[in-house]
């Protein structure tokens, strides 16, 4: 049965020539290359881009995409991109959403669908096609990016039109003989790059059920980590990392390190749930070390430069930016207008912190910046203090004015 197509941006058969599809080399998209050849009959490329996968050859996908049939297949390094111009957004904007998930997937969708587009425009596709299901996140943020990127492209979502089951992709892979990943009886969907690895299906799925260690690939379940903790030092500039214990290092460098030394610590697992955009609850399972350990030292570093009122308001708009690209919303105007206050904010933060990992826990223990709003001899309580208490209790008495009346007023006195 012929798929009814609601939107004005979904491909239809015959209509399209040539599409650039997303490819990772896994079961999904190695069937989707076969099966958009067949139901659009159109000529098709392929682009993988390297944003840190820890897992994948990406020659060797490049190398599958060809021999399945596609009239290139581009593979692309933008791990300094995805670092510099997308995480770094995220680390000033301390983003968790829902105070849980750092936006690992969702950040690099914007840059995949930059991508795609500027691989489609340079080969004349008139498509672009992705693995994202009807369920997901995924489909949102690539939709809505791309076709604001540039709106003559169409889209094709297999996943959305052809239901089929894993059994009935892994039958169709047989028949068309397209090569089985060798993992293929793993019963995780998994989704990594730079800054984590999400992890879903299978026993995730059970909210109630602890998450198996097969799940895990990153991080060291807690009870087989060091027991010795290991101290880290990371130097910011202007609310990014610059450096490593001392060592100068590109951003996406000081991410690898730190997810390899997080990891060793299980460091980083986040078990959540989740609400989707398109409103399903959802039960998630995250590794993001790196991601954990800079986001708690980045927010340390900022609580220590800025004044109370500052930081009473930047989780205001560091919420609001983290739902935006959560949500697919990349593009939108006011993404980038409160980009515009975080950054302002982050041009004083400045210094270093010392993080303690150890079994799980990513712990400040130190940090020192020339901007701190600290100064021990107003803090310090020992015999040469600056700060003059004779004056607090005038302060005390205008401060609670207000509340004492209404107090009284209201009949509690």
């Amino acid at each position: 049965m012929e798929l009814f197509r609601i939107s004005s941006y979904e491909g239809v058969p015959g209509e399209v020539k040539k599409c650039v599809l997303l490819y990772s080399g896994g079961l999904d998209t190695s069937v989707m290359i076969k099966w958009i050849m067949e139901k659009y009959g159109c000529e098709l490329v392929t682009l993988t881009l390297d944003i840190g996968q820890a897992t994948k050859n990406l020659e060797e996908v490049k190398s599958k995409a060809i021999k399945l049939g596609v009239s290139d297949a581009y593979v692309i390094d933008a791990k300094k991109e995805f670092a510099d111009e997308y995480i770094s957004k995220a680390i000033k904007a301390n983003a968790l959403y829902e105070d849980a998930y750092p936006i690992t997937t969702a950040i690099a969708r914007p840059l995949k669908a930059k991508w795609a587009v500027k691989i489609a425009e340079e080969v004349n596709a008139d498509a672009v096609a992705h693995g994202s299901t009807g369920k997901g996140n995924d489909q949102v943020r690539f939709d809505i990016t791309i076709t604001a990127l540039n709106p003559n492209l169409k889209i094709i979502a297999p996943v959305r039109e052809w239901g089929l089951g894993r059994d009935e992709e892994i039958k169709y892979a047989e028949e068309h003989g397209i090569p089985i990943p060798v993992d293929i009886d793993n019963p995780y969907s998994v989704d990594e790059n730079l800054w984590g690895r999400s992890v879903e299906c299978g026993d995730i799925e059970y909210p109630e059920k602890e998450v198996p260690k097969n799940a895990l690939a990153w991080c060291k379940p807690w009870e087989e980590t060091p027991d010795t903790p290991e101290y880290v030092e990371i130097e910011f500039e202007e609310g990014v990392p610059v450096s490593l214990n001392g060592k100068d290092m590109e951003l996406w460098k000081i991410i690898k390190e730190l997810n390899e030394i997080g990891g060793k610590h299980g460091v980083g697992l986040i078990d959540h749930m989740e609400d989707r955009i398109i409103g399903l609850k959802s039960r998630e399972f995250y590794e993001a070390p790196a991601a954990t350990i800079i986001i708690k030292a980045h927010k340390d570093l900022e609580k220590t430069v800025c004044t109370r009122h500052e930081n009473w308001f930047k989780p205001i708009v560091d919420k609001e930016w983290t739902n935006l690209v959560y949500s697919g919303l990349w593009i939108e105007p006011l993404t980038k207008d409160l980009e515009a206050f975080i950054d302002k904010v982050n041009k004083k933060v400045n210094g270093l912190v010392r993080v303690k990992l150890y079994k799980g826990n990513a712990m400040i223990v130190g940090r020192d910046s020339p901007n701190a709003l600290y100064d021990l001899k107003l803090a310090t309580y020992e015999k040469g203090q600056l700060f003059n208490q004779a004056a607090s209790p005038g302060y005390i008495e205008l401060y609670g004015l207000q509340s004492r009346m209404a107090y009284k007023l209201n009949g509690k006195w």
